[in-house]
């Protein structure tokens, strides 16, 4: 047999001998360290006792856009909205709801990983992400209860096999449920506005409690395409409904069976080094097992969290709402002691209101702008109904009816919102709205009479509010132009993507949005890009002259042109 060193020439030289032995043992080290890595990022599969597979199941269609399987089944209704009931034991229905939802989850995870494309076009720099993102989230499986962990894995056996390239598909679905935290904290990509409010006794007009809330959570408007709302009928726990995405088993908006209602809302957070539970899977832990405000806080006591987040809950057996706000320090319950509630972006218990983390968000972000808007348009809604509380939601002025343009995220109705969502839960009763936005109809469920047909039911007519004659006004159309070149802009000044713009087509992209500070930003940026930069600081300057979203986007617009300026010379 042939030594290993008769492969390989040594060079006579000492100097570049011992570089090359530092080289191969710096490769070696390199290759043992890479081993750890994947070691360290490899999650372990729950156990589980049932033997079922998907082989095990026959998913039937009923008709279009609608399947069963067993007493399990999805269809789309009448306003676009998919709609799935489940039962049983974790693990097996999750494999129900894979089987069920394959195609939708394929959809979704297409939109979400080419979204992730768009912003990051490098293939090396996916690969740095990839691993940073399995390194942040290697015990992530930890922070989360069993029973989510087993119904997770049943899920994940019908993901799509074309991303596996990606990770293995337990893995991929653990990381989505972590996408909402990661992105807000190291990003502050989710401090666009969530708002929400409750209202209660003589500032209602049937004296009951009322919660709407906005979800201003943005992935491309495709990711928005196909919204599920899942009645979910567990083994244990209380049965629930729960609004957002395909492949979503935690909870972002939903309402349980004896009245407890759970919406987020992102705040400021600190750069965290490592993952905990997920905070749509603690909302979904609160949704499923907490009857009263006193149980829902003493699940979110024991939870470990790695953002800063509201919970809104409501409560029919409390008849009131409070906020539960969490940091990966501290929590606090806020509850004003009055008929009316607001929450958007920053805290207001006693636990948080002195952090200077929470001063400067006040401060440097637009929630306290949505905040105080809110505040003024339920004052002129008492006594307050459903159609008044989806109004409010619709809303696209700011503080004291000024129109500052479309877009501004100082506005409760930014344009960008996956959903929006109002709760009586005296009544057991909730409203969702269909796309787009919050502008769609808003689809209304009876939770009691759901459950009490086993799913066998159809949306209430009766309960529907119709969706918002915006949507048929010229503006409307002249948003969506101005949307659509955004993109292109922002496409240009992010990945090259080519891109030139006439004088007339700059002109009508101002006038399509024409009192936003949002056209003129734009436009600086892509002149930026071009390298005219006097056109660049003529537009930011522009810009400065409308009212800008923030003081944080006010001195990021003065930097650029300090930018341009020193460029320029």
């Amino acid at each position: 047999m042939m030594r290993p060193s008769a492969y390989f020439m040594w060079p006579k030289n000492k100097v570049l001998r011992s570089a090359l032995k530092a080289f191969l043992i710096f490769l070696l080290i390199i290759g043992i360290l890479f081993g750890l890595f994947l070691w360290r990022i490899h999650v372990p599969s729950p156990e589980v006792e049932s033997t079922k597979t998907v082989e095990s199941y026959k998913r039937e269609q009923v008709g279009e856009n609608h399947y069963r399987v067993g007493n399990n089944w999805l269809r789309k209704n009448k306003h676009g909205i998919w709609e799935m009931y489940l039962e049983g034991s974790p693990y097996e229905r999750g494999l129900i709801y894979g089987i069920l939802a394959r195609e939708l989850m394929e959809k979704q995870e297409v939109h979400f990983v080419g979204q992730i494309k768009e912003m990051i076009p490098s293939a090396m720099f996916l690969q740095v992400l990839k691993g940073f993102v399995g390194w942040f989230n290697r015990e992530i499986y930890k922070y989360i209860p069993a029973e989510n962990q087993q119904e997770i894995y049943g899920v994940s056996q019908s993901f799509s096999d074309q991303f596996d390239y990606i990770g293995p598909k337990y893995y991929r679905i653990l990381n989505y449920h972590a996408a909402h935290d990661i992105g807000h904290a190291l990003t502050d990509l989710n401090m666009v506005g969530c708002t929400s409010f409750a209202v209660n006794h003589s500032l209602t007009k049937d004296s009951t409690l009322l919660i709407a809330r906005n979800f201003d959570f943005y992935m491309g408007d495709a990711f928005a395409e196909d919204k599920l709302i899942v009645f979910m009928n567990p083994e244990k726990g209380y049965k629930f409904a729960s609004y957002a995405w395909a492949g979503l088993t935690g909870v972002v908006s939903g309402m349980n069976e004896k009245g407890i209602t759970v919406t987020l809302n992102a705040s400021k957070s600190d750069i965290p080094f490592s993952a905990k539970e997920p905070i749509s899977i603690l909302a979904r832990e609160i949704l499923q097992y907490a009857g009263t405000i006193q149980e829902a806080r003493s699940i979110a006591a024991k939870s470990e969290t790695f953002v800063s987040e509201s919970l809104l809950i409501g409560s029919a057996a409390d008849d009131k709402a409070v906020i539960i706000e969490k940091s990966p320090q501290k929590m606090g319950v806020y509850d004003p002691g009055k008929d009316y509630l607001v929450c958007a972006n920053h805290y207001q218990s006693s636990a948080f209101v002195k952090d200077s983390v929470n001063i400067e968000n006040i401060r440097d972000t637009d929630s306290k702008a949505r905040f105080d808007r809110m505040n003024q348009l339920m004052g002129r809604s008492y006594p307050m109904d459903v159609n008044q509380a989806t109004a409010i939601l619709r809303d696209q002025k700011g503080v004291d009816d000024k129109f500052i343009g479309y877009g501004n995220s100082k506005l409760l109705n930014q344009l960008i919102a996956h959903h929006g969502i109002v709760f009586k839960p005296a009544q057991k009763q909730f409203w969702i709205s269909a796309s787009p936005y919050q502008l769609g109809e808003f689809v209304g469920y009876d939770l009691t009479r759901v459950f009490a047909q086993k799913g066998q039911f159809q949306s209430f007519d009766s309960l529907e509010i119709a969706r918002d004659p915006f949507l048929e006004s010229a503006d409307y159309k002249k948003f969506e132009a101005f949307k659509s070149l955004r993109q292109k802009i922002t496409k240009y000044v992010m990945l090259d993507t080519p891109l030139s713009l006439t004088a007339g087509a700059e002109k009508e992209f101002i006038a399509n949005n024409a009192q936003s500070y949002l056209p003129y930003f734009f436009l600086g940026q892509y002149h930026q890009k071009k390298g005219d930069f006097g056109k660049a600081i003529g537009y930011y300057e522009k810009a400065l002259k409308h009212e800008v979203s923030s003081l944080s986007e006010q001195k990021s617009i003065r930097r650029r042109i300090t930018e341009c300026t020193n460029k320029s010379h």
